[in-house]
């Protein structure tokens, strides 16, 4: 009796409380890892038991600095993936806007098709690493020529900046591609500004591209809906969005401060009229990723205006999960990526 009693206390504890402004008071409880993610990614969710990172908190005002030391943190996951993926790298100048163009290794480039990386960073760094993770899976796999650009970012520069530089180097590649065969990508920030140029170029008089893949985003503002308050609890990678009073940490470093977020180009997925005219949309997310709501939000947008999107949520996994060469997860990841932009890329 009396441990049924305390299994009825524990029941009674572990329930949600909901306010009458309809907010959810959660209860603490642990979160064991998937039993259906990979044995690596299962391995990985252990490890930051023993070597967990450090909560987040105020930036490092110094954006240099803060440039140099995610370069040396992810100076790592950029071996791994340079290993796994072998590419040729070469720097350039399109449209007087810094570009790596990234090529099989030792091999040539499909001839007819290119695709444009939008490197994530929070529209202020990464660009040396970023570009690396998101480009050389698909270039060495798909045997592609990619095309990563260095756009603008903050505290430099600000909106438009990123998405005119993008626009940009896409026009003039429009001189040696047709604009169906013209694919762009990108994760996070990049993931964001990729849905940012599908909504800029009609609006620019420019021809669509084939085919998008907008990774670890969606076509809204990154902290919209559930998932960034579950992702702060359950991956702690970034901070919960700011409650009433409190100031939020900007991670952008000022790069919207004189935007209106819900703006067609910021936030496409809000505006139904810019989204019917997307391209085939290749969505990939996680279920403990901060961008899991906008992701979800913009698949479900973009069939309501009759396009064609696909949406991958991955087990288990965190934003920009297929930065990681060596899990299952990500390679299955860089592969649908691989498969989405040979369909459609004709």
């Amino acid at each position: 009796m009396l441990a049924l009693s305390a299994a009825a206390t524990h029941a009674e504890q572990a329930q949600p409380r909901f306010t009458p402004d309809g907010t959810v008071q959660v209860p603490a409880f642990d979160l064991p890892p998937s039993e259906l993610a990979s044995e690596e990614a299962r391995a990985m969710q252990r490890q930051r038991g023993v070597r967990p990172a450090a909560p987040p908190r105020q930036q490092e005002p110094d954006i240099a600095a803060r440039r140099a030391q995610l370069d040396a943190m992810m100076a790592p996951q950029v071996q791994a993936m340079r290993t796994r993926y072998p590419v040729d790298i070469a720097e350039d100048v399109i449209a007087g806007v810094p570009v790596r163009i990234f090529t099989p290794k030792g091999a040539k480039a499909d001839p007819a098709r290119v695709l444009i990386n939008l490197h994530g960073g929070a529209f202020t760094m990464c660009w040396d690493s970023c570009s690396v993770l998101e480009s050389a899976p698909i270039a060495a796999l798909g045997g592609y020529k990619v095309v990563s650009v260095n756009y603008r970012m903050a505290p430099e520069q600000a909106h438009p900046a990123g998405v005119e530089d993008a626009a940009s180097v896409y026009a003039a590649l429009l001189k040696h591609y047709r604009p169906q065969r013209i694919g762009v990508f990108g994760c996070s920030a990049g993931g964001a500004l990729t849905a940012q140029l599908a909504a800029w170029l009609p609006a620019h008089h420019l021809p669509q591209a084939g085919a998008i893949g907008i990774f670890g985003a969606g076509a809204v503002r990154m902290e919209s809906g559930d998932s960034a308050w579950i992702a702060a609890a359950i991956d702690g990678s970034f901070p919960a969005p700011a409650r009433p009073g409190e100031a939020a940490i900007d991670m952008t470093r000022g790069y919207f401060k004189a935007a209106d977020m819900g703006d067609a180009i910021i936030s496409p997925a809000l505006h139904p009229d810019v989204l019917a005219h997307f391209p085939p949309t290749l969505l990939i997310t996680g279920t403990r990723a901060m961008d899991m709501s906008p992701a979800v939000y913009t698949n479900s947008q973009l069939l309501k205006a009759g396009r064609r999107s696909t949406l991958i949520v991955g087990e288990a996994m965190g934003h920009c999960y297929s930065y990681m060469a060596d899990l299952p997860e990500a390679r299955d990841a860089h592969a649908a990526s691989i498969a989405f932009f040979r369909e459609h890329l004709k």
